[in-house]
């Protein structure tokens, strides 16, 4: 079956508007995870995906007669730009329908190609079933994102090239899935000619739908779909594209949000490119794959699929990059509301980093502090747990609870009737171990902290705001604290913000 499609992917008229991208060597997650690991760049397309590649090859080979009438395409972004720069190429109408979640930056870039968006739905299926009603309506011809054998073939000279490019063995190539259309071009072309090299597919969590198709050996509709790698947040995957699949792909794997986030910090630190959820799908997946076989030493390919990132969205990439790698552990501690148990709680953590700490005062008895922690590996996690609980904490691991790491972090505090005579500060923290410890031990001991968060965005201070209880009576001692301390600060008890929330 294979060869069904060698000669259309051979044949594909991909190039008027494409370019063969490069195939790069990824030194840093190559030595992370102990195998070659080689980007096929597909970010590097005029349109920052793959996906130019199907539209023009499908619109390629549409009658004059279908070009005047004019196309119209479904998608959550990419495909929607290969369509309008195929159909600009090509000097046709384009219209596309693309879910009203897709990404600012795709819907834009479409209307700089020339393409007339309509935002219809929450998802791609939404879009696609108001499309097919579009086109009825409007005669034009419909160019589908994935399932349509010509677009599946231009997808497949991704794999062309890479078997061009690298002459020498190949373990495996890992390919981003949603429809379907890459990787059924790309398994297509790889077991027609080299089929001992893996191919393996990746999804996220939340939209795996190639994956519970194939384990329920017919196509599985899901209710829901997460749109976080809205490239690939696809409900129903497609009958030629499962069909393709089902014979061709060797195995699947999926991976969670944090890991993600994560892959795209790897490919930034090795490329400085910036690439989208769904582009860094693959390098996750490689990483994950790697980890679960045990596999090391072998030759891998992840396609970076695309670059379409929004820019509002790094600051998100940037929070949850350290725990998808294992980088920081998040706890509730319950430690008893009395002077030394901060101190006694910074002692434990030692030396480690902390990424974070919220307090509030809101109990005579027991304090609830939320704590991030620098760590190496997942299994320091449970260790630093361990610990705290020995040291008569009462603790509770956050570092995999997605309402905590996505809501609570932000959330901890709120006024308190226990906050009398409070002074709050904002403070630069040089970043480095010690310095809350030296503001600390500064500190007179009869003096209550009844607010504290820290968030190290990962620059050269951080920034603290501290309340501290200090009788009117220690005024004077409390401007000499703050004086001799030598850390930038300010006073913002009279701030109005505080007022109201704190």
């Amino acid at each position: 079956m294979p060869t069904d499609y060698l000669k259309r992917i051979l044949v594909s008229r991909v190039y008027d508007v494409a370019v063969q991208t490069p195939l790069e060597f990824a030194s840093g997650i190559s030595q992370r995870i102990n195998n070659t690991v080689l980007l096929k760049r597909e970010d590097a397309q005029p349109v920052f995906s793959f996906k130019v590649r199907g539209a023009y090859n499908k619109m390629a080979h549409l009658s004059p007669e279908q070009l005047k009438h004019g196309v119209i395409a479904a998608s959550a972004g990419n495909h929607a730009q290969g369509v309008a720069l195929a159909a600009r190429r090509l000097g046709c109408r384009a219209v596309i329908v693309m879910p009203i979640t897709a990404p600012q930056l795709k819907v834009e870039a479409v209307k700089r190609f020339g393409g007339e968006v309509v935002l219809v739905g929450d998802s791609f299926t939404d879009a696609y079933a108001y499309a097919c009603e579009l086109q009825a309506r409007e005669h034009l011809t419909f160019v589908h994102p994935f399932d349509d054998p010509d677009v599946i073939a231009g997808q497949g000279t991704v794999a062309m090239e890479i078997l061009h490019q690298r002459q020498e063995p190949l373990d495996a190539v890992f390919v981003p899935v949603g429809g379907g259309g890459l990787i059924a071009g790309v398994a297509a072309y790889i077991k027609a000619l080299r089929p001992k090299i893996q191919v393996i597919g990746v999804e996220t969590e939340d939209s795996a739908v190639m994956a519970k198709s194939l384990a329920a050996g017919k196509r599985v509709e899901l209710a829901d779909v997460g749109l976080f790698s809205d490239g690939t947040a696809v409900k129903l995957a497609g009958e030629e594209t499962f069909r393709v699949v089902s014979e061709c792909v060797d195995d699947m794997v999926q991976v969670d949000t944090d890991a993600l986030c994560a892959a795209i910090k790897d490919v930034f630190q090795d490329t400085r490119t910036v690439l989208e959820p769904a582009g860094a799908l693959a390098v996750a997946g490689a990483r994950r794959y790697v980890a679960q076989h045990g596999w090391s030493g072998k030759t891998l390919v992840a396609i970076t699929s695309g670059a379409n990132m929004n820019f509002d969205r790094l600051r998100f990439v940037a929070e949850r990059s350290d725990v998808g790698e294992a980088r920081e552990a998040v706890f509730a501690l319950t430690i008893p509301e009395e002077r030394g148990s901060f101190r006694r709680l910074c002692d434990t953590v030692g030396n480690r980093s902390v990424t974070e700490f919220n307090y509030r005062i809101s109990d005579e008895r027991f304090a609830h502090v939320f704590v991030g922690i620098q760590i190496q590996s997942m299994d320091e996690s449970t260790r630093l747990a361990e610990k705290f609980s020995a040291a008569g904490f009462g603790v509770i691991d956050l570092t995999t609870n997605e309402m905590a790491k996505t809501h609570l972090r932000y959330m901890v505090g709120g006024k308190s009737p226990l906050s009398d005579h409070e002074h709050l500060f904002r403070f630069e923290f040089p970043e480095r171990p010690d310095a809350l410890m030296r503001f600390l031990s500064a500190m007179n001991p009869e003096w209550n902290i009844s607010l504290f968060h820290y968030r190290n965005q990962g620059d050269d201070y951080g920034r603290v705001l501290v309340g501290i209880q200090v009788p009117p009576c220690d005024n004077a001692a409390l401007n000499h604290f703050l004086e001799e301390l030598g850390y930038p600060y300010w006073n913002e008890t009279n701030n109005p913000a505080y007022s109201l929330f704190l």
